[in-house]
């Protein structure tokens, strides 16, 4: 065996989100062949790669098929989470920066943004939360930090914040800077100082990916996020509930104008049907069926999946400890398929589409 039939073997080999043979896309290191034992290294697009196992049994069909049947073939991995990201002077370690939005409020984002964060880090990913809802910040109460405060530290001559560390997230919330008993009575102007100053003086440090539970609804926040730092995509949550949709209809109408132009990820069902722990396999479509399967249809979108609204969800945001880190197997797979189709769609979307700018607002 050589290294030339080894690559010639791999290049049969596709990734199945790019559409292209891993020789090609570089994916394909450190080959070493000892008699009839070989081994090499696959670059994956991120660490939370949910084809891994399909991509290394592909490899080793090909060398045993093409090259020798005998052979030992030994498949490792690493990973290089891909960007679009050229323009690093703001968030400079983060490479992909994932806003979750929705048209209105109580439809579970915040939700799905924890556990969706949670998933990549289960994934191996370097992962970051970031609550910019400023009027009902979500996180402490999710991730169990109530009255938990960040610290400070001096970056370069700079006094940077320092994110809290739970569940391998490193998180950040307004709710972490102010008394909970306390209502935010901010215009607008001072909302979007402190989405500046999350983005620019926490110290998020090395990201594969930065996971934003944006606030309900399109307005300032949103567009100081979009004009502060150039967004990869937006994952949009809706239930499947007529109301829930309209308000849908307007965040991905925002994010498809000429002057923002921000990549939609696809768009999630949550609260899909309802389902007892008592009768585990009985769906009842309480909000409607398949509504965000439709919508999703309706503008071409990715869609993403469902989730269904399962007690154990509920109990584990209130209680501090996502369902993602749960024993509820049914919850957790469906927040593990979820993510992994968005990772997929984010490599899909670096691989093909141009990077993201930063917004001008002139009005």
């Amino acid at each position: 065996m050589t290294e030339n039939e080894i690559l010639t073997a791999l290049s049969n080999v596709q990734e199945p989100d790019l559409g292209k043979d891993l020789v090609t896309l570089n994916m394909v290191k450190d080959i070493k062949i000892d008699g009839n034992k070989v081994s090499f290294t696959v670059i994956l697009t991120t660490p939370a790669c949910p084809l891994k196992d399909l991509i290394g049994n592909a490899c080793i069909n090909a060398v045993k098929l093409l090259v020798n049947k005998q052979a030992e073939v030994q498949v490792n991995f690493t990973s290089n989470t891909n960007t679009k990201r050229t323009d690093l002077r703001v968030l400079p370690g983060v490479k992909n920066i994932i806003a979750v939005v929705s048209g209105k409020g109580g439809v579970g984002k915040s939700t799905v943004a924890a556990n969706l964060a949670l998933a990549f880090a289960a994934g191996g990913a370097k992962v970051g939360l970031m609550d910019a809802d400023i009027y009902g910040p979500s996180v402490p109460i999710m991730f169990g930090v109530r009255g938990q405060r960040p610290m400070m530290k001096n970056v370069d001559g700079k006094g940077m914040i320092v994110p809290l560390d739970r569940f391998d997230l490193k998180l950040m919330s307004i709710g972490l800077l102010v008394d909970e008993k306390n209502a935010v009575v901010w215009r607008g102007p001072m909302a979007s100082s402190a989405i500046r100053q999350f983005v620019t003086e926490v110290d998020w440090g090395e990201l594969d990916y930065l996971v934003i539970d944006m606030p309900p609804g399109t307005g300032d926040i949103h567009l100081t996020l979009m004009q502060t730092v150039p967004i990869t995509g937006a994952v949009v949550v809706t239930t499947p509930q007529d109301v829930a949709l309209a308000d849908a209809k307007k965040a991905i109408a925002m994010f498809g104008q000429a002057q923002v132009n921000v990549p939609i990820i696809g768009l999630v069902e949550n609260m899909a049907w309802f389902t007892p722990a008592e009768l585990p396999e009985n769906k009842y479509y309480i909000f409607g069926k398949e509504g965000g399967k439709k919508l999703a249809m309706e503008y071409d979108l990715p869609f993403l999946g469902q989730i269904p609204l399962v007690q154990s969800i509920r109990e584990g945001g209130d209680q501090g400890v996502p369902v993602m880190l749960s024993d509820d197997l049914i919850s957790k797979k469906a927040f593990e398929d979820f993510a992994n189709v968005v990772v997929r769609n984010i490599s899909i979307r670096n691989a093909g589409l141009p990077k993201t700018q930063t917004i001008e607002v002139t009005v």
